[in-house]
């Protein structure tokens, strides 16, 4: 039987801060492998393989769309009985390639993002999340 340690407020935000730093440019392929069990479950994969590989993909992808992508924490959400975070994020990016129906631009695109995590024993088992880039298509703000 497996068992899973508990973990404290101040790491499950640790671990979160940790992962959202992925989605900048260049990714830590090495941290995003150390973050991610090996039976991680993307609960919203957007059409992609629901694994670690699928979510590496679609994370590659985005990466590879918004090449000078920063993304940022703007709110987060701990409960610790159940060891789940909900985070809401925000990126901002040059859009050089098609990324979930936007672009290419060419230029900043914010994006935004609300997500919840479910970790264990310091590292992510399951994801759900919603993405908006598309109310910003047309903006030129930024």
């Amino acid at each position: 039987m497996r068992r899973d340690r508990y973990m404290r407020r101040s790491e499950l935000e640790h671990v979160t801060r940790k992962w959202i730093s992925l989605w900048c440019a260049p990714t830590d392929w090495e941290l995003f492998d150390q973050l991610h069990s090996d039976d991680f479950e993307d609960m919203s994969p957007a059409g992609r393989d629901p694994s670690k590989h699928g979510f590496a993909l679609g994370l590659k992808h985005l990466v590879d769309a918004f090449p000078d992508l920063v993304t940022k924490v703007e709110d987060m959400i701990v409960d610790e009985k159940t060891q789940r975070v909900a985070v809401r994020w925000s990126s901002v990016g040059t859009n050089k390639l098609p990324f979930i129906g936007a672009g290419p631009t060419n230029r900043k695109t914010p994006i935004t993002g609300i997500e919840i995590i479910e970790i264990s024993n310091d590292r992510i088992r399951k994801r759900w999340g919603e993405w908006d880039i598309t109310a910003h298509q047309t903006s030129s703000q930024v």
